[in-house]
């Protein structure tokens, strides 16, 4: 059953565009506009542009675009009906009633019950003689039996069926275990001919992962001590459908109600583990996966500053590299912390203790200076090349900052620690920044022709077949929106079943569907019917003003086009609308490029 309107209506209008996307993106008013750094791509100049006349937003770098519901369905990774749902409860709207049978909401719930079942299986294996061994591991890693606890951290037992057994004799059924990413099948088939299913995680520590509301959403499996070349030191939870590792962070459901003012990035579950223990609960870590922008801008709604505390080994300072870069684009301030003869955070509290991890913790550097620390990284500083080598170095990464202030001081202490010209080093730095800028422009425009490419092709791939019929029915489409009044003209001359397009019939009938219920167009109205990369080409679409004084013109010669587009396809000697024509109409069309997409 459809959304009623008037419920997406009040929904939009208790839902301001500006506060569901400030939390995300740091937006900056132009003019009566929100522009902003775009949380879908890499990028340093703002190309997302949010309108808060008409509640929507558009990309102009990577095509993203859409209205409150489409942003969230993107961010939090949610389907429609989820994201409606999310965006009801902020507003304290009620639900209409939906008699769907909706299969996909129960089978996430399904889901979450057999997580939860199978975590206290985990959890009641460790505590029993079964689980001893991985007990002793916890206990001689240096965890109470309180931390165990809390973290619900468990034992797989080395038996290929016992999780299952479990389940099943709980009434959960073989497809919801599967579904769970809690069994495998083998080869091998029983006497009715299914492949037979086995436990997944077998004589493994387990970590259960928790997300932010405080379900179970999978599990992190570590071998045993000794046993780590039989199937991997780790095993992960795949990808289900309330579990994606990208988009979520190990122990953020304990982490976020602390970590407002500094969170602690970490690379192990084990690490987090020991800093909670310590008094740290701001400690997190990415899931069996290199950090990621998702989960980047996932921490970033929950705190001011992160500190990268990573493993003091060569993966350790690629991992702190690389996150450095996916957080400088999310908002948060970033600090590292190195961790002097040890290997990580767990090694160095057993080995120094909470309060010297406290003091490295309040003097841990700013991003800047560990990348000019790192410049120097297999480099002699006592050479006379070395030196040139590093400071040609240094200035590529004050050429990164966007700040003329800190520029400027870390120049004049480089220069004077190595006995260089300082209006020398803002030389080199200008002339870094301007080269860097004409090749990102050059790179931006190739970004965003691509994306533009791509996007054509796959929501409307017939475009570069029927290029003139497809440019007239956008143009149609287009003017209908913006001048609702023209309905009942366009119904009377065109029919879906003349554009040649599957994608714009499909648009042109819901389009003229809205309008004749007497509401004016709004993109919440277009429903579930439309992915989020359509919903981002519609806002594209419609980002071109059409001419409103020419608006009638435009029209009339688009339908024209259009149909002898249609009877040129089942009679090629038809022809109504001669280039010159169409090219004219056209003109007229592009004068009025405001840029506004409507809501």
């Amino acid at each position: 059953m459809a959304l009623p309107q008037d419920f997406l209506m009040e929904l939009k209008y208790r839902n301001d565009i500006e506060s569901v996307l400030s939390p995300y993106i740091a937006l900056k008013r132009r003019g009566s506009n929100l522009v902003g750094l775009c949380p879908f791509h890499n990028e340093k100049t703002p190309s997302f542009t949010v309108y808060p006349e008409n509640g929507s937003y558009y990309c102009f770098g990577c095509g993203k675009g859409g209205d409150i519901i489409t942003f969230t369905m993107q961010m939090e990774n949610l389907d429609y009906i989820d994201a409606v749902r999310k965006l009801a409860d902020k507003a304290g709207l009620r639900m209409p009633e939906d008699n769907r049978d909706d299969k996909e909401l129960k089978l996430k719930n399904d889901i979450y019950a057999v997580n939860a079942e199978a975590g206290r299986f985990f959890h009641s294996v460790l505590m029993s003689p079964k689980g001893k061994a991985g007990l002793d591991y916890f206990l001689g890693r240096g965890l109470s039996l309180k931390t165990v606890k809390r973290f619900g951290l468990g034992f797989a037992p080395d038996d290929w069926h016992a999780l299952e057994n479990h389940l099943k004799s709980k009434g959960f059924t073989d497809y919801i275990i599967s579904a769970a990413d809690l069994t495998s099948k083998s080869e091998k088939k029983d006497k009715f001919g299914k492949n037979i299913t086995y436990d997944r995680f077998r004589n493994r520590i387990m970590f259960p992962i928790i997300n932010i509301h405080g379900k179970v959403i999978g599990f992190s499996g570590r071998a045993m001590p000794g046993n780590e070349k039989q199937g991997g030191k780790y095993i992960n939870t795949s990808d289900t459908p309330v579990y994606k590792k990208s988009h979520n962070m190990f122990a953020l459901n304990f982490a976020k109600a602390v970590c407002s003012k500094q969170a602690i990035l970490v690379e192990g579950n084990m690490d987090v583990i020991a800093l909670h223990q310590a008094g740290f609960e701001m400690a997190v870590a990415a899931l069996g996966t290199s950090f990621t922008e998702e989960q980047a801008r996932l921490l970033s709604r929950y705190t001011k500053e992160v500190v990268l505390t990573m493993d003091a080994d060569s993966a350790g300072e690629k991992a702190t590299d690389r996150a450095l870069g996916i957080l400088d684009n999310v908002g948060v301030s970033v600090r590292v912390l190195r961790l002097p003869d040890c290997k990580d955070p767990d090694e160095f509290i057993k080995k120094h203790g909470n309060a010297r991890f406290q003091k490295l913790l309040d003097s841990a550097m700013s991003a800047i200076e560990y990348r000019l620390l790192t410049a120097a990284r297999d480099i002699d500083l006592d050479a006379v090349d070395g030196k040139l080598k590093y400071l040609n170095k240094a200035c590529e990464v004050l050429a990164a900052l966007n700040d003329p202030i800190a520029t400027d001081l870390y120049a004049g202490r480089l220069a004077s620690k190595y006995g260089a010209s300082k209006e020398r080093l803002l030389n080199v730095i200008k002339n870094i920044v301007e080269q860097k800028c004409n090749g990102k422009v050059r790179v931006e425009l190739r970004e965003i022709s691509g994306a533009l490419n791509i996007q054509k092709n796959e929501v409307n791939p017939q475009k570069g077949k029927y290029r003139r019929a497809a440019a007239a029915e956008e143009a149609v489409i287009s003017v209908l929106i913006r001048h609702p009044d023209m309905l009942d003209s366009v119904l009377n001359r065109l029919d879906p079943a003349d554009f040649l397009t599957d994608f714009n019939r499909k648009l042109y009938q819901r389009v003229t569907e809205i309008l004749g219920t007497g509401h004016g167009f709004d993109l919440v109205l277009l429903g579930e019917g439309f992915t989020s990369d359509e919903i981002g080409y519609i806002t594209k679409m419609l980002t071109v003003g059409t001419a409103n004084e020419n608006a009638e013109k435009v029209l009339d010669d688009s339908i024209k086009v259009i149909i002898s587009e249609r009877k040129a396809l089942d009679n090629p000697d038809v022809a109504e609308l001669d280039d010159a024509s169409w090219a004219e109409a056209m003109a007229a069309l592009s004068k009025d490029k405001k840029k506004k997409p409507i809501g």
